[in-house]
């Protein structure tokens, strides 16, 4: 059964538990899909993502000594969603649109762009998880 999720968050930690869903699933040959929000945009299509992620202020719950560590899975996480065969990662149209980011840029990184009811139409009976 697929397992599709909806990234808004852009709180990293929150971001981790997102990607490590999704990563999972596709692992173990479960469909994945998500589609990226307003907030989740900006830190997935970071070139600089593992730097953002080793400032304190950027995880607080995560200990100093933890911190490089999550920092690099942080990162793996993301460019292996975006690797997967069976995981598909979109941004959110209108957050794209919002955030004033280039399509070229985004079609770039991710699968691309969709709307949020498309989107749900795509993943319709998949478990949905909102992030």
């Amino acid at each position: 059964r697929m397992i599709a999720a909806f990234l808004e968050s852009g709180e990293l930690q929150r971001l981790y538990t997102g990607l490590s869903l999704l990563v999972s699933a596709a692992a173990d040959g479960r469909p994945a899909r998500a589609l990226v929000g307003f907030g989740a945009l900006a830190p997935l299509l970071d070139e600089r993502l593992l730097a953002r992620a080793l400032r304190p202020e950027a995880a607080p719950d995560v200990s100093d000594a933890g911190r490089e560590a999550f920092a690099r899975t942080l990162a793996e996480l993301r460019d292996t969603a975006l690797e997967l065969e069976d995981c598909r990662v979109w941004a959110c149209a209108a957050a794209v649109e919002a955030n004033g980011v280039a399509r070229a840029e985004v079609e770039a990184r991710l699968d691309g762009v969709m709307s949020t009811p498309r989107f749900l139409r795509e993943v319709a009976g998949a478990e949905l998880v909102v992030v």
